[in-house]
């Protein structure tokens, strides 16, 4: 065989449902985590900065906001993690893989763990569709803000009641009610929405909500090919068995046909 056939062969024995679904899923994770945690920063920043200004008042927030972040930390190590194994177990389980290796032969061990990737990938599924849930809170809370912002400087706004429009990010409970000053109007609110922080969190928090969408689409994407491997897994082990049972007839018709030969050789 020439190397061309060789690569040919080989790149027949690439799982690209499994590949697309890995590079999916590690694009999801990777702007999920990377953006939630600059973003997560940044909102610490803001509310220092412009709405509670005493460190007792949001103590708790900015100690929720640090496990977060270390949430993400392993997040991320453990989707690189299993993005890896599921990975693998596409590759051995392609139907090219199996025809590279003619004596491949499944096992009930081979199928337990099959199935139970089916069965995790859906939990992940449906946790990652809370987590998606969760990260578009931020970004209607931002929204609320900009869109607020906009509002003060549109011409049909009177210029003598800006400082009326406030925003007070204590009725979402992310800061208590004592804290100081809870609130910022007017010329304040405007400064908050012009300052980079602010500016950055607003749009990373967007991104790292597409990059959750993305992580629930891929595993999808997973589970739909874990259960046809299952699938496939299950039908190969039944025909297997059904040719060990088909050849051990053959040989038992064989012996029956040879010895009736020679008792009749022995006879005539």
């Amino acid at each position: 065989m020439g190397c061309f056939e060789c690569c040919i062969k080989c790149l027949g024995g690439v799982p690209y449902a499994s590949l697309v679904a890995t590079i999916l899923c590690f694009s999801g994770v990777a702007l999920f985590c990377g953006c939630g945690h600059v973003a997560l920063t940044g909102t610490v920043t803001v509310l220092e900065k412009y709405f509670s200004k005493i460190t007792t008042d949001h103590a708790m927030l900015t100690d929720v906001i640090q496990l977060m972040q270390y949430v993400i930390y392993g997040i991320a190590s453990f989707f690189f993690l299993y993005g890896i194994i599921l990975l693998a177990e596409g590759f051995y389980t392609t139907s090219a893989v199996k025809e590279l290796h003619s004596e491949f032969k499944t096992t009930i061990c081979g199928r337990c763990i099959s199935g139970m990737f089916v069965f995790l990938t859906y939990i992940l599924g449906v946790a990652w569709l809370g987590v998606f849930g969760f990260s578009a809170v931020p970004v209607f809370l931002f929204y609320n803000m900009w869109s607020t912002c906009n509002a003060m400087k549109s011409p049909m706004v009177n210029l003598t009641s800006i400082d009326s429009i406030c925003v007070d990010v204590r009725q979402y409970g992310i800061i208590p009610w004592n804290a100081t000053p809870g609130k910022v109007c007017g010329s304040m609110l405007g400064e908050v929405c012009n300052s980079s922080d602010f500016y950055l969190s607003y749009h990373l928090y967007i991104v790292a909500c597409a990059g959750a969408g993305a992580t629930v689409i891929a595993l999808i994407h997973f589970l739909m090919i874990l259960s046809a491997n299952w699938a496939y897994l299950k039908d190969a082990s039944q025909m297997h068995a059904y040719q060990d049972i088909k050849m051990k007839e053959e040989r038992e018709l064989q012996d029956i046909t040879s010895r009736s030969k020679e008792c009749l050789n022995s006879y005539t």
